[in-house]
């Protein structure tokens, strides 16, 4: 999968040790749809050599390459979110912010649309006639 946008924030780095050896992970904030009123934002991660060769900063205007995946743990599942390429499309926002973001795809409207039906005429607002008489028979309260 693939996604465009500028990187908002860069967490910091984790490391350890598992039974393969020394690992390092970084955990990064990518934000698409920035010309948007409610931008969207994702948490992806590289790991190893990849931090190193990739060198994200914040600020970024990235298009990233990432797979998803899904592992249990203790009976809880986690999703992660893993880039595989990174390319820098700029280091400041784009000229035209919609090539930091897919295009949006939409469909062609066919070449004679038809004739709209017509509405049906505008119905009368209720009125006291329309409420029914309250009975004391009702088991209701109201």
């Amino acid at each position: 999968m693939e996604l465009r946008g500028k990187i908002i924030a860069v967490l910091p780095l984790q490391s350890g040790e598992g039974r393969n050896g020394l690992w390092r992970k970084q955990d990064y904030v990518l934000e698409h749809n920035t010309e948007s009123q409610y931008p969207k934002r994702m948490s992806f991660n590289l790991w190893g050599e990849k931090i190193d060769q990739f060198k994200i900063q914040e600020g970024q205007w990235l298009k990233v390459d990432f797979d998803i995946d899904c592992r249990e743990f203790q009976g809880r599942w986690f999703n992660d979110i893993r880039a595989w390429r990174v390319e820098t499309i700029s280091s400041e926002m784009p000229a035209n912010p919609a090539a930091a973001a897919p295009a949006p795809v939409t469909a062609t409207a066919p070449a004679a649309a038809p004739a709209a039906a017509p509405l049906p005429p505008a119905a009368t607002p209720f009125g006291e006639q329309d409420i029914l008489p309250s009975s004391s028979d009702s088991d209701l309260p109201f």
